[in-house]
């Protein structure tokens, strides 16, 4: 299996696991998860597209190292999956550790803020 190929399942797989097995986020019921990411997509897309269209690339990949699947405008498919288990990551630890809490912050007469 090609080396980009092989290291973005894993880390995709290392990633969904994590959040099922151990960290437990929830985010995977989110609406606001899937519509970051669709937002994400989207600039991926533009951004990636261009990044490594065959016309003209700024970014190479080696034929042994990737599935050869491009798709749309010369994105190899391992862009999604990794750019997936990127953000995903970011997002489970942000809201696992990084206070993404959703209860407003209650304020105390000198203007201290508590939860």
């Amino acid at each position: 299996m090609p080396e980009y190929t092989l290291w973005t399942l894993l880390g995709m797989a290392a990633v969904l696991l994590a959040e099922i097995l151990w960290l437990r986020t929830g985010i995977f019921r989110q609406p606001r998860y899937w519509t970051t990411l669709a937002i994400i997509l989207g600039f991926q897309v533009l951004v990636d597209g261009w990044l490594t269209k065959l016309s003209a690339p700024l970014v190479i990949y080696h034929p042994r190292e990737f599935s050869g699947i491009r798709f749309p405008w010369d994105i190899p498919l391992e862009d999604f999956g990794f750019g997936w288990a990127m953000v995903t990551l970011a997002i489970i630890l942000w809201n696992r550790w990084g206070g993404a809490d959703d209860a407003p912050a209650r304020r105390t007469p000198d203007d201290r803020e508590i939860r």
